[in-house]
C-alpha cells in the first residue's frame, strides 16, 4: 500500500475510501454532459471538482486515527488526484477503474492497453465495477467472467490487487418476488444472489483481494457473503460500498458490516460529496465557497469513519 507495501487493511485497521471514480454519470449529474462527451470547459469543470473532493479528503486527513484513507479515482479527471495522493502525509492508498463507464456489462476502459495503464500508475488497487445476477443471460454472464478471468490474472502478473465492486440488480422476476418492493430485494433476496456470483467468479479464477459489495441488512446475511468470499481459506476481504444511500441507510450498514471480521471498512462516494459540489458549482467558486465545500466533504466522510467501531 502507498506508504507501506506490506499493510492490508483488517477489521481492526480498516480501509476508508472516498471514491470518485464516476464518469458518465458525474457529467451528466452535475455538468449537464450529454453522451459521456464533454467540451473541453466541462472537462476542466469535472478535474477541477475532483480536486476540490479530494482536499476535502485531504482536510479530514488528521482526525483519521485508525485505519487508513483511500481515494478511488479515475484516470480520465483525476490526473491531478492521482499525483497529490501518491504525495499525501500522511499516505492514501490509491485506487483506480480499469472498467469502461456507462456499461451494462463489464467493458474495459482502456481495451488492450488496459494493463499498460495499470502498469504505468502502479495504484495500490485496480478495480472492476461489476452487474451480475445469476438469472441474467448465461452466455453473456460466461462472456463478462471469462473477461474479468483475464483481468485477474493480468493483475496477478503485475503484482497490483484486485478490487471487486459487485452490483447485484433485480430482475423483474426478483422484484415480483420481493412484491415489487426494493427494499424486501435487498433484504431477502439479494444476499444469496451476491454469494453464488462471488462463488461464480472464484469458479472462473477471478481472485479479487477485496469485493465490495452492497450494504447487506442483516448481520446473518453478511455472514453469508463473507463466507462465500473466504471460501476454500481465501484470504479475500470486503467493503461496503455507498450506492448513493440515504445517511441513515449508510449508517445502518456499516453498523451491520462492523459486527463482522470479514468486512474492513467502506468505499463511499456521491454521499459524501456530490451535494457539496453541486452548490461549489452553483457559487462564485471563490474561496469561501471552496473552504465550506472542503468541510462539508470532510465532515461527511468522518462522520462514516466514526461509525466503524468494531
Amino acid at each position: 500500500m502507498a506508504g507501506n507495501p506490506d499493510w492490508r487493511p483488517r477489521h481492526d485497521d480498516p480501509l476508508f475510501i472516498l471514491a470518485m471514480d464516476h464518469r458518465e454519470s458525474f457529467g451528466k449529474t452535475l455538468f449537464g454532459v450529454g453522451d459521456d462527451a464533454p467540451d473541453p470547459d466541462e472537462a476542466a469543470a469535472m478535474r477541477a471538482a475532483k480536486r476540490l473532493i479530494f482536499e476535502g479528503l485531504q482536510t479530514a486527513l488528521p482526525s483519521v486515527t485508525s485505519g487508513r484513507a483511500g481515494v478511488l479515482v479515475d484516470e480520465r479527471y483525476g490526473q491531478d488526484v492521482i499525483a497529490a495522493a501518491r504525495n499525501a502525509e500522511p499516505s492514501v492508498v490509491l485506487a483506480v477503474p480499469v472498467e469502461a463507464s456507462g456499461h451494462d456489462w463489464f467493458t474495459l476502459e482502456w481495451g488492450d492497453q488496459w494493463l499498460e495503464h495499470v502498469e504505468a500508475v502502479r495504484p495500490d488497487y485496480a478495480k472492476v465495477l461489476v452487474r451480475d445476477n445469476p438469472d441474467f443471460d448465461a452466455a453473456r454472464r460466461e462472456a463478462q467472467l471469462s473477461r474479468l478471468e483475464q483481468v485477474s490474472d493480468g493483475l496477478q502478473e503485475v503484482g497490483v490487487a484486485l478490487l471487486y465492486e459487485l452490483l447485484v440488480p433485480a430482475t423483474d422476476a426478483q422484484l415480483d418476488q420481493a412484491g415489487r418492493d426494493t427494499d424486501a430485494y435487498d433484504r431477502d433476496i439479494r444476499p444469496a444472489l451476491v454469494a453464488r456470483v462471488i462463488a461464480d467468479n472464484q469458479a472462473h479464477g477471478v481472485e479479487p483481494a477485496l469485493w465490495k459489495v452492497e450494504g447487506l441488512e442483516t448481520v446473518d446475511a453478511a455472514r453469508q457473503v463473507a463466507a462465500q468470499a473466504k471460501a476454500g481459506g481465501r484470504a479475500a476481504d470486503l467493503i461496503v460500498l455507498g450506492r448513493d444511500a440515504p445517511v441513515e441507510r449508510l449508517d445502518h450498514w456499516l453498523a451491520v458490516a462492523n459486527q463482522v471480521d470479514a468486512f474492513v471498512g467502506f468505499a463511499i462516494g456521491r454521499s459524501i460529496w456530490e451535494d457539496a459540489v453541486r452548490e461549489w458549482e452553483a457559487s462564485d467558486r471563490g474561496q469561501r465557497a471552496a473552504d465550506q465545500a472542503r468541510r462539508t466533504i470532510a465532515e461527511r466522510y468522518l462522520g462514516f469513519v466514526a461509525h466503524w467501531t468494531p
